[in-house]
């Protein structure tokens, strides 16, 4: 195991931290939009109708708390200014690239890896990359090596959760950012493993993104008592949420106003 400190003595050590972030006046009305319209729903759904809103509301909370044009769809400008999420993140990113650090950005929607690599790249002008599942092996192989290459400068490699997993080395990133949650430990930790792993020379920092007053915190709270149970408790996906019943799922989603950015 690479964390056997007997076997492999020069692994440095891996800091992770959630990041709090606030939801801004436009996210929160959203939020609350969706939330009014599945708790009336709920009363008359059952059965696999229900399942099924339950996790199409999951994911409308999760793309509202990204950013609200993720979830309008509306082409809508991606701004910092309509996230505190993505805010900070621009923050953070601006401060390693100006110490010279590269970092990993994931995300589970592409959508949201697409939008964060652009505006980076018009908006910070850092040198960045971009792997999605429908990247070729060709040019997904040529980013890897450009990115590790110790000539490259400071660099943004952004990769989408599934694509980015398993089976890349890019030790040359001392920073991960988890944008949004899979909510799944083990599947969030495969993505930062690119990361931290054999050939690393520096400390790896671990931002995992939550915002505060949302869904997002509850099921981080969540997810961190299960773990001290057992993994095997919160499964591969999100489907273990839609075993809540109506009232355990409506105060797992309910708005805390006090969390709003003003």
């Amino acid at each position: 195991m690479k964390t056997d400190q007997s076997i492999i003595n020069d692994l440095p050590d891996k800091v992770e931290q959630k990041l709090y972030t606030n939801l801004t006046k436009e996210q929160a009305s959203l939020y609350e939009v969706v939330v009014l319209d599945v708790e009336e729903k709920l009363q008359t759904a059952e059965g696999i109708e229900r399942k099924g809103l339950i996790l199409s509301t999951l994911m409308k909370l999760k793309q509202i708390c990204n950013h609200p044009g993720q979830f309008l769809q509306d082409g809508s400008e991606f701004s910092p200014e309509r996230s505190h999420k993505l805010s900070r993140l621009v923050s953070m990113v601006d401060e390693a690239i100006s110490e010279g650090e590269s970092l990993l950005i994931f995300s589970q929607f592409t959508e949201v890896c697409e939008q964060i690599e652009k505006y980076l790249k018009h908006n910070l002008h850092c040198n960045t990359y971009y792997l999605h599942g429908g990247t070729n092996r060709q040019r997904r192989e040529r980013m890897i090596s450009d990115f590790q290459n110790p000539e490259t400068e400071a660099s943004v490699f952004v990769l989408s959760l599934k694509a980015g997993g398993v089976g890349i080395t890019l030790t040359k990133a001392n920073h991960v950012f988890h944008f949004d949650r899979w909510w799944n430990p083990a599947v969030e930790d495969q993505a930062t493993d690119r990361a931290f792993r054999i050939g690393q020379k520096k400390n790896v920092f671990v931002h995992k993104f939550v915002a505060i007053g949302t869904l997002e915190e509850k099921i981080d709270s969540l997810i961190e008592d299960k773990k001290k149970l057992s993994a095997m408790v919160v499964g591969n996906d999100e489907s273990w949420l839609t075993e809540l019943d109506n009232e355990a799922f409506k105060q797992l989603i309910a708005l805390n106003k006090s969390s709003i950015l003003e």
